[in-house]
């Protein structure tokens, strides 16, 4: 809410718009609707969220030593989803242009698909590794849970804390928590 109340008094063009708009749905949603249809509306809200914005990030490059200039990092470290339906294009509401959000966090999304172009060409320009990088909507989300599917499989990190559910063994302390001193060594009371 603060974002648009800045953006209406600095007069942003449609910014009153999206104001009112925002007031609107919120009015509605907690006036008019009983509780027990916005509370869930809230929770599937963040679920689709984390569907959504989870996919343009976690399926790129990780920087362990080498860390790029800002630029090329979040050309190295973002990908966008290619819509292939005016629904999923509402759906996902300007967050597909991942890398045009990183860049450009405070230009108004609807520009973001004139300016896919302009990166493409700069990525290309300047030799960027990996270039501008886009999946379709589906290939996003598939490749996005092949990640979660190697984390989950992969083998555990020497000195890390314990964290595979083996049935109740998950729930119960076996002081390889940070609290319990696991990691340092030095416990917190």
């Amino acid at each position: 809410m603060k974002v648009v109340v800045n953006a209406v008094e600095e007069k942003r063009p449609e910014a009153k718009t999206e104001l009112y708009a925002l007031l609107a749905h919120y009015g509605i949603m907690l006036t008019i609707l009983p509780w027990n249809v916005w509370v869930p509306a809230v929770f599937l809200s963040g679920l689709m969220s984390a569907l959504i914005v989870t996919p343009t990030h976690q399926s790129e490059a990780l920087f362990e030593e080498y860390q790029p200039d800002f630029v090329t990092a979040q050309f190295m470290s973002t990908r966008n989803a290619v819509m292939t339906n005016p629904f999923s294009e509402w759906l996902w509401g300007g967050m597909q242009y991942q890398l045009e959000h990183h860049l450009f966090p405070s230009m108004p999304r609807s520009k973001y698909p004139k300016l896919r172009s302009i990166l493409m060409k700069f990525a290309e320009e300047n030799n960027i590794p990996g270039g501008y990088r886009e999946s379709g909507e589906f290939e996003i989300l598939k490749m996005n849970w092949d990640t979660y599917r190697r984390v989950a499989q992969a083998d555990p990190v020497p000195g890390a804390p314990y964290s595979r559910g083996d049935g109740q063994l998950g729930a119960i302390d076996l002081g390889f928590s940070p609290g319990a001193g696991g990691l340092t060594g030095i416990k917190n009371n």
